[in-house]
């Protein structure tokens, strides 16, 4: 996939660096030129300006790329540049925010991107698997023998209506969960699954197969 990652940060760079070692065509845009030097001397193609300026997002390629990933500290910066980038083209659009956002205002951004992600829950990790899409998708690798992978429930999952904690599924182990707007976080006594809903589990890398196919049905 062609990505560009606008904010080569803690989060930014990381996920730049992680999805160029899957073998991702990765674009950087950062307005400091410090950073913009250590991106380039790790290897990365990189524009530097304003990534919410229409011209450095066209030179960045964002017209013909796959998913743009706004990853700056700055949450409203982050809003202009997604929707700079959905003007110049059909490009998923994924949007860093901070928790401490009024549900009015989150309700806003939810609406006009395809992903939020909150990189204090779950780091460059979350912001790599929300660029690529899916509903199922290998968010880290802890060893060669574990991942953690991020699973959307869809409407017809075999799971739906089960409490989060009694989930049992062999070769992993569900640790998070979120509603579709919310962010993952460790389930509550009670909390059941309903469609929308991501659960993150910890699995065994070759039984991924197996835990899709128990949460998410053949």
């Amino acid at each position: 996939m062609n990505i560009v990652i606008v904010g080569y940060g803690r989060v930014g760079s990381r996920t730049a660096r992680v999805l160029g070692e899957e073998g991702h065509d990765v674009t950087v845009v950062d307005t400091d030129h410090t950073k913009v030097e250590r991106a380039r001397g790790r290897g990365l193609r990189v524009v530097e300006g304003d990534g919410s300026n229409p011209a450095v997002l066209t030179e960045a390629g964002a017209a013909e790329a796959d998913a743009v990933g706004a990853i700056t500290g700055d949450p409203k910066l982050n809003f202009e540049i997604c929707m700079e980038a959905k003007d110049l083209g059909d490009c998923r659009t994924v949007m860093r925010v901070s928790e401490d956002f009024h549900e009015d205002i989150y309700d806003e951004f939810e609406g006009a991107v395809d992903e939020i992600v909150y990189p204090e829950r779950l780091g460059a990790a979350g912001a790599k698997t929300a660029m690529l899409g899916g509903n199922f998708n290998a968010i880290g690798d802890l060893t060669e023998q574990l991942q953690i992978v991020s699973v959307s429930i869809d409407d017809d999952a075999p799971v739906l209506g089960a409490a989060v904690n009694d989930l049992s599924v062999e070769g992993g182990r569900v640790y998070a969960h979120g509603r579709a707007r919310k962010p993952l976080t460790i389930p509550l006594p009670g909390t059941t699954v309903k469609a929308g809903d991501r659960l993150a589990v910890l699995a065994e890398t070759e039984r991924v197969p197996d835990v899709q196919a128990a949460l998410l049905g053949d």
